[in-house]
């Protein structure tokens, strides 16, 4: 890539309008994940066909497909965050190794998976939360996801780092592939083959294996200003340690939404897979609706760590102010078309009364606090992207287990199935003052003027 053409991408980073600037990396990143999360609804309502145990087994599966996306996540955003502080001091040759090395440990982080998961299924379903009847499912479905795994965690390492690079258009092209032909591999196989739930198992696996050729491709072509090869890779435990500890809060939050998972399944199996399928099927209609949020704040992450390596701290707080604001608009939207037919929504995944019953009143409340949650994801992004690790580390343990976990064990302990409903949104709301005072004081210590050393 020429040097003038490294330039135009400094000079749009660093003197764009910050809100046309954020707008033109979120689109890609909001389409991709509102593809993505359709497609989770899509073969949500596929499985619903196969019975409401059929429907547990995805949300039970869905736990451990958030752990092996968690590696993917925690590489992906930890060289993502160093490579975009090392483009926007110039050092592209910083940014292609901490790529190379991000990538490759990821797709080694898969392996693993396998050569754990493999011998142990009949106890990795259980220990995920399934019942006995759940079970039977989830091992037809889990074993074509630990088959996945390399290319899943490193496809999501690829996105992100393209992300990082201003490049989210290019990402958006190989996760949508992949979600597009997972809907449609999903009837063909579940149906046509007479595969049942397998079919889903095999029709993912082939769409992760399709995202990660086409992201791949992306680098091999030329069409990215890093460069992955043999030759950048730095085995070096330091530098390694440098991209997990920087990534650590994407793995922290990831592990422990997946630990969350897992024992909510746990706790609502207690009143049967009416219970797990529901309370499932509200995860993934909420996901859906923060996925739009989340993606401006994905849109935020090049910039706010572009303009923070280069010194332009006054760019970084306009970016912070106008993500919060649209994060919210956007979520005021969502809310609001949610509210209107919860019941309806529920009932196109699995038409069962118990299933809307008790997914609906989960629905309503984990909506009506969700206003409180941007706050605290830009925050996280924010930290994260500024090499704040310790501050996002704790943002992200708070937002995604601290507060929730013991809340929803007192809570299932003291109101039954009713405590299980309220769980999320209190953790919602507990969430939120830490998330403003940890923003408040990260920028008054901000400096003031352009190119200032900050304040420790």
């Amino acid at each position: 890539m020429s040097s003038i053409k490294k330039m135009t991408y400094y000079e749009k980073m660093a003197e764009s309008p910050i809100p046309s600037l954020i707008l033109r990396l979120s689109v890609p990143t909001v389409i991709s994940m509102l593809v993505t999360n359709i497609y989770n609804m899509v073969d949500t309502a596929f499985v619903g066909l196969l019975g409401t145990s059929a429907s547990g087994a995805v949300g039970v599966v869905f736990g451990f497909m958030a752990i092996i996306q968690a590696f993917g996540f925690m590489f992906g955003q930890g060289s993502g965050s160093i490579l975009s502080r090392s483009l926007g001091s110039k050092d592209i040759d910083n940014a292609s190794k901490t790529a190379t090395t991000g990538f490759t440990c990821s797709f080694l982080f898969g392996i693993i998976f396998i050569i754990i998961g493999l011998p142990f299924l009949d106890q990795l379903v259980v220990l995920l939360g399934s019942t006995d009847t759940i079970a039977v499912y989830a091992k037809d479905y889990i074993i074509f996801i630990l088959f996945a795994s390399p290319f899943m965690a490193s496809s999501l390492t690829l996105n992100n780092i393209l992300r990082y690079e201003g490049k989210a258009a290019l990402g958006m092209v190989g996760l949508m592939t992949g979600a597009v032909l997972n809907m449609a591999l999903d009837p063909i196989l579940m149906f046509g083959l007479n595969m049942g739930i397998a079919g889903a198992g095999l029709s993912t696996a082939l769409s992760q294996l399709v995202s990660f050729s086409i992201l791949i491709s992306m680098f091999i072509r030329g069409k990215t200003i890093v460069k992955l090869n043999k030759e950048n890779f730095v085995a070096d435990v330091h530098f390694i340690l440098n991209i997990m500890t920087t990534g650590f809060p994407s793995l922290l939050r990831q592990g422990l939404n997946s630990v969350a998972t897992v024992l909510l399944n746990t706790q609502a199996a207690v009143y049967g897979d009416g219970a797990v399928a529901a309370m499932s099927i509200v995860s993934r209609i909420v996901f859906f609706v923060m996925s739009v949020a989340i993606g401006i704040g994905q849109g935020f992450q090049p910039v706010s760590g572009f303009n923070y390596g280069a010194k332009k701290y006054s760019r970084l707080r306009k970016a912070y102010v106008f993500t919060f604001f649209m994060a919210e608009l956007l979520v005021i939207i969502g809310l609001s078309i949610v509210l209107v037919n919860s019941d309806g929504l529920i009932g196109i995944f699995r038409n069962d009364p118990e299933v809307i019953e008790i997914g609906t009143r989960a629905l309503k409340l984990q909506m009506l606090t969700l206003l409180f949650v941007p706050i605290t994801v830009v925050t996280e992004m924010l930290f994260q992207t500024t090499g704040n690790k310790l501050r996002a580390s704790i943002l992200s343990a708070l937002r995604s287990g601290i507060f929730f976990i013991p809340t929803l064990i007192i809570l299932a302990k003291i109101r039954g199935l009713a405590g299980i409903q309220e769980a999320q949104p209190v953790a919602y709301i507990l969430t939120f003052v830490p998330a403003l005072v940890m923003a408040i004081i990260f920028f008054i210590r901000l400096p003031k003027l352009d190119g200032d050393i900050e304040e420790a």
